[in-house]
């Protein structure tokens, strides 16, 4: 039997996915190790294999096949527009993609007024002005705190994640309009999901079953 591959999103994201993981029966000992200096992360009595990635290369690895299962944020997914099925909602993780800025942007967002917009996520900041809301804007991509952006001149509205908010009240921003909600999604290569159907369907069926209970 081949094993199964897993890539998961570094960080807060992973750890919430083995928690839930563990309790239909799926463990890995070895990740929980915080000296390890391992990058894969092996159960062999599952013939399972996990290892850790930048939320940004999951769907990279799972497109191109070198993990079957991707564990990942609906923001990188839409991001990233890699061919990949998205099967699961794991329901936690959970924020919102928005438009933000200072109150006085709202007017330029209503009169469809030219406006430069910075993110770290062109890609959706694009698919929304220009596919959504048929709006003409200059996109600036940036990787830092976007927030800074309104706040020194570089952008009138910024495109960004919101949890609750308190960075933006902060800073003297709100939310504008809202794109689409995100939290934690289980995604698949094409082709895994026909090889491995099976495994695959009954590992699916187990989380979904947890979730909905």
């Amino acid at each position: 039997m081949k094993y199964l591959t897993f890539a998961l999103a570094k960080g807060r994201l992973a750890k919430q996915a083995m928690a839930l993981m563990e309790q239909i029966g799926i463990t890995c000992e070895e990740m929980k190790d915080k000296d390890t200096r391992k990058l894969i992360f092996v159960n062999e009595e599952l013939k399972l294999k996990f290892f850790l990635a930048k939320a940004g290369d999951v769907p990279t690895y799972v497109e191109y096949g070198a993990a079957d299962i991707g564990i990942v944020g609906k923001d990188t997914i839409l991001e990233e527009g890699r061919n990949l099925y998205e099967v699961l909602d794991l329901g936690f993780g959970k924020c919102r993609m928005c438009v933000c800025g200072p109150e006085s942007a709202r007017e330029l967002l209503n009169s469809h007024a030219m406006l430069r917009v910075a993110s770290k996520y062109p890609n959706m900041a694009k698919d929304y002005f220009h596919n959504v809301k048929q709006q003409t804007v200059e996109i600036v991509k940036l990787n830092g705190s976007v927030e800074l952006a309104p706040i020194v001149g570089l952008s009138e509205v910024i495109v960004d994640i919101v949890e609750t908010g308190s960075t933006l009240k902060e800073n003297g921003l709100t939310v504008l309009e809202e794109i689409c909600p995100l939290s934690a999604r289980v995604v698949v290569n094409q082709v895994s999901m026909k090889l491995e159907q099976e495994r695959i369907h009954t590992l699916i069926t187990k989380l979904s079953d947890l979730i909905t209970d």
